[in-house]
């Protein structure tokens, strides 16, 4: 078993980097952030593990996190040791994949852009049946993006959701662009931009304004799931967090939108 399965981030990250989380998800999380100098995690010593470690032959579901909080200390260690460059690229051996033939476990839902620099199982070091990846440019929902979400909390009882931006967005940066010119982009891309146009900060110029508003863009799509009746039953009674974050792709690390 992975050692970062069990042993999370300290509690040293301030409260200003912490997550925010609905009571009582809030108050079991308070010790867990993902941002500062050591995103998703404190500077913590990562013991002697590298990436070419072998990955555990114990069926992902005998270790599969069952709260918000386990869940988080999980992405915790993967990112920490994805911007380390001591990825173990876990639950890929034989045996994990023959136990994932009768039945799925994932631990988190994240949901992300489609951008080929961002792909989830990556930037937190996971394997199969460990994340259940929903992707759609800048992070739009439509129905079929909340109904997939909605699947992993409701019928596989996934105890976190992450929505998941990243520097350099091009779908912001279109939606952005297209704002400011006042010209139609082709096709449906244009449902794209105008998802997020509501979302974009007019009080930030040039790449500020872009920047500012992947951020933005991240607070209101976590604040809409948030609200899916469904889901907010979930978070009021503890066993679901649904969280902002964002990824830095020129330090590889994952960090909280508040």
């Amino acid at each position: 078993m992975n050692s970062d399965r069990s042993a999370g981030p300290t509690p040293a990250a301030t409260a200003h980097q912490r997550f925010t989380l609905p009571s009582p998800a809030r108050r079991a999380l308070l010790r867990f952030g993902l941002t500062g100098a050591a995103a998703l995690g404190t500077t913590a010593a990562l013991g002697t593990a590298t990436a070419s470690a072998a990955a555990p032959a114990t069926p992902t579901s005998a270790r599969r996190p069952g709260t918000p909080d386990e869940a988080l200390r999980e992405l915790a260690a993967g990112n920490r040791r994805w911007r380390t460059f001591r990825e173990r690229h876990p639950d890929e051996s034989p045996a994990v994949r023959q136990s994932l033939t009768s039945g799925q476990h994932p631990f988190a839902v994240v949901l992300g852009c489609i951008d080929s620099r961002v792909p989830p199982e990556l930037v937190f070091d996971q394997g199969l049946g460990d994340l259940m990846t929903v992707r759609s440019a800048g992070e739009v929902l439509d129905e079929a993006v909340l109904g997939s979400v909605a699947y992993g909390v409701l019928e596989l009882d996934i105890p976190l959701v992450v929505v998941l931006g990243h520097q350099s967005c091009g779908a912001v940066k279109a939606a952005v662009a297209a704002d400011e010119s006042g010209e139609r982009l082709p096709a449906h891309i244009q449902y794209i931009a105008d998802q997020i146009a509501p979302n974009i900060d007019r009080t930030q110029q040039g790449d500020a304004r872009v920047d500012s508003t992947i951020d933005a863009n991240v607070r209101a799509v976590r604040a809409r799931l948030a609200a899916e009746p469904d889901l907010a039953a979930k978070v009021t009674s503890g066993k679901l967090a649904i969280v902002g974050a964002r990824y830095e792709l020129d330090a590889y690390r994952v960090h909280s939108v508040v």
